[in-house]
């Protein structure tokens, strides 16, 4: 059982997660992963792993607001999910194959040219 201080550690990751997700269409995953790692203590594989499955319904929410105001290209939707699928499955498979360090690094990298990207 989790005590209250974990309980809302918890939901306030979630609000910050669901609020960044919702406003950028994406970027749930960046913040939930280190919020899992560093404020709950989750191991990285596992973190990586959970936030998927927790970006899903926030996805389905967020689509749905867009689809709502009309603002979904569906032809670069079906072809980007195609290719995102296997990606996905790809990634999937792999995940455990790369040591928590490795991982850390890899998404950090990743984040810090994301970051990089979007300034420019």
């Amino acid at each position: 059982m989790k005590n209250h201080g974990q309980i809302i550690k918890i939901l306030i990751i979630g609000a910050v997660t669901g609020f960044f997700n919702g406003l950028f269409g994406s970027g749930g995953g960046t913040i939930v992963v280190p919020a899992m790692v560093f404020l709950l203590c989750v191991e990285e594989q596992k973190a990586h792993a959970t936030a998927i499955s927790i970006i899903l319904p926030l996805s389905i929410i967020s689509a749905f607001m867009y689809f709502k105001n009309g603002m979904i290209d569906w032809k670069l939707t079906l072809n980007v999910a195609l290719g995102s699928m296997v990606g996905g499955y790809i990634g999937a498979k792999i995940l455990n194959k790369f040591s928590a360090n490795a991982l850390r690094k890899i998404f950090g990298i990743s984040m810090i040219l994301a970051a990089i990207r979007m300034v420019m």
